[in-house]
């Protein structure tokens, strides 16, 4: 099954433009088009499409580029580079030109909460909407801070997350960034990164596999942060690449980059959305 879009991204509020990590060898598909922009959206659960996503429902506006969401912790937060807008989950819709929702909470995974108590996973999905964004793909980054975990107790948290993404879209496809390992607890590392694999290959159906992007068997070498943990802003570069490149050869592509128009919307839990101006006295 392929995935890709010929329709331009539309314009949002609050643009921001975003450098692109370097010092990487070129990729094989487009790289992200200068002046491309993500917007800001911090979204109460159960509330309406509002602001920056109420531009991606495609009910509204149905010719534009597919809609990626990402759920996940520290990584799609943007720890390490100090900024959302340097997250791989940014840098990721960049590359392929689509319109996305990210939503990362530090410290969140299958079982945790986070720091900000926006978690677990679950309850991410159910704050970004997903009935209404209608996404042709969502990624789940999660699993270092579920380590140490029971391994039941993961799986089954795992299996409610992809059954929950299946019910609320179910066009979607589904992809799992699993463990970041760090310096420590690399046997426990191992065993909840065993954990997400299981449970996601025993979710699987015919015509229907998730895709398992994982940075721990992968040995993942980027450069990171001096917590020897999260990526530098070079280092997100190099995940979002890394994680297109998996997503290419399972048939997700990029939009083609369309010269003269705005970059990809990309809807940020973690940037503040811009104060309104004061109204002239």
């Amino acid at each position: 099954m392929r995935i890709a879009a010929g329709a331009a991204a539309v314009t949002c509020l609050a643009l921001i433009s975003g450098a692109t990590a370097s010092g990487a060898a070129r990729p094989p598909w487009p790289a992200a088009s200068p002046g491309s922009a993500y917007s800001s959206l911090v979204r109460s659960p159960g509330g309406p499409l509002a602001g920056c996503e109420q531009r991606l429902d495609r009910s509204q506006v149905p010719d534009q580029a597919p809609v990626l969401a990402i759920v996940g912790a520290s990584f799609t937060a943007g720890v390490g580079p100090g900024h959302p807008g340097q997250s791989w989950a940014v840098e990721l819709a960049r590359l392929l030109h689509w319109n996305a929702v990210v939503y990362g909470d530090p410290g969140a995974g299958y079982v945790r909460a986070g720091a900000g108590r926006k978690g677990p996973v679950l309850a991410e999905l159910g704050r970004i909407d997903l009935r209404a964004l209608a996404p042709a793909l969502v990624i789940v980054q999660a699993g270092h801070d579920d380590i140490g975990v029971q391994a039941a107790v993961e799986k089954q948290r795992v299996a409610g997350a992809i059954a929950a993404i299946r019910a609320q879209a179910p066009r979607a496809r589904i992809a799992l960034l699993t463990v970041f390992p760090g310096r420590r607890h690399l046997a426990a590392a191992f065993a909840t990164d065993r954990a997400i694999v299981t449970a996601a290959k025993a979710a699987e159906r015919p015509g229907d596999q998730t895709i398992i992007i994982d940075p721990l068997t992968g040995r993942w070498a980027f450069p990171r942060a001096r917590d020897g943990l999260h990526p530098t802003a070079a280092g997100s570069g190099w995940i979002a690449r890394e994680v297109a490149g998996i997503l290419r050869a399972h048939g997700v592509l990029p939009a083609p980059a369309r010269t003269g128009r705005a970059g990809p919307v990309i809807c940020d839990s973690g940037i503040a959305a811009p104060r309104p101006a004061p109204s002239p006295r």
